[in-house]
């Protein structure tokens, strides 16, 4: 059966790890990279062409190539949005992943051009909206919605009936009790717990623990 042919828009590490799952995991073989010309610095990348994103169409038509937009959360996500919105108003089909070794329950509505890690658990009547990335390993408790445009990092606890405001961000290890509603433009720190509703444009900073007065070598008993 033949794969259908993918041009990933972006070319940094995030770029080449959906290259990497789109390859290997799904039904589509990527061709090429683009990025904006004002951004060009490579001509290949990981022996792929890399072109001007500006001249899509004359290398890689509408026709017969879909896009992903690899990119991260930058600017809240907006940039990974317009880049994508862009495309899509120039015809191209964006493309969603949903890795093999994620659990995503039968009757969970995604939106399209969202990317599944491995080991991510979407539990029942969970919906994810378009242009959504959750990283490897998170909990997406069941009846949750996450809005468009939100990017979930690692090992993140969305409890049931939550709803992630649009363009938020969800750092490491971060936990949303059950109920709870994140509004928009939030930026949710790394282990941060969110224990009630949230106002838009939040910003929830981790606090760095202060080192003990002793060493870690003088603490174990390290010999010098």
């Amino acid at each position: 059966m033949s794969k259908t042919k993918l041009v990933i828009v972006g070319d940094t590490a995030f770029a080449q790890i959906a290259r990497e799952y789109f390859d290997a995991d799904s039904g589509y073989v990527v061709v090429a990279h683009a990025v904006e010309r004002a951004y060009l610095k490579q001509d290949t990348l990981d022996g792929l062409p890399v072109i001007a994103l500006e001249t899509l169409e004359q290398h890689y038509p509408p026709a017969d190539h879909h896009i992903y937009v690899a990119t991260t959360y930058t600017q809240l996500n907006r940039l990974r949005t317009r880049l994508a919105q862009e495309c899509k108003a120039r015809g191209y089909t964006l493309a969603s992943y949903i890795s093999s070794h994620a659990f995503v329950w039968r009757n969970v509505r995604l939106g399209e051009h969202v990317f599944i890690f491995e080991d991510n658990t979407v539990q029942p009547f969970v919906q994810l909206g378009d242009n959504v990335v959750l990283w490897s390993g998170n909990h997406i408790g069941h009846h949750s919605i996450i809005q468009d445009n939100v990017f979930v990092s690692s090992h993140v606890v969305i409890s049931g009936y939550c709803d992630i405001g649009a363009n938020s961000f969800l750092g490491v290890n971060a936990t949303v009790a059950n109920n709870i509603t994140i509004a928009p433009d939030n930026w949710i720190g790394p282990s941060v717990s969110i224990m009630k509703n949230t106002a838009p444009g939040a910003l929830y900073k981790t606090e760095q623990p202060e080192p003990a007065k002793i060493t870690a070598p003088r603490f174990f008993k390290v010999p010098q």
